[in-house]
């Protein structure tokens, strides 16, 4: 599997940038300051990671959502 190369995207009206890591893990910038953390849990569902521990937060988060199906969808688009 190739490293993927950082990206922008834009939701709410809003850029998050998006940096690819390990295992399916994505770190989210908000307004140029590191914002979250999140990975694939489902097709429809990503999780929050613990900025502590990297231990999956489960809970309904639409941003965190949003964010991940921008991320699929970009990623589905690039193939």
């Amino acid at each position: 599997m190739s490293v993927l190369e950082p990206f922008d995207i834009e939701i709410f009206n809003l850029t998050y940038s998006v940096f690819p890591e390990e295992e399916g893990v994505y770190t989210i910038y908000k307004e140029g300051k590191e914002y979250l953390q999140i990975q694939k849990d489902t097709e429809s569902q990503w999780l929050k990671l613990d900025p502590e521990s990297g231990i999956p937060l489960f809970g309904l988060d639409e941003e965190v959502n949003a964010i991940g199906q921008a991320i699929a969808a970009r990623e589905k688009n690039t193939l």
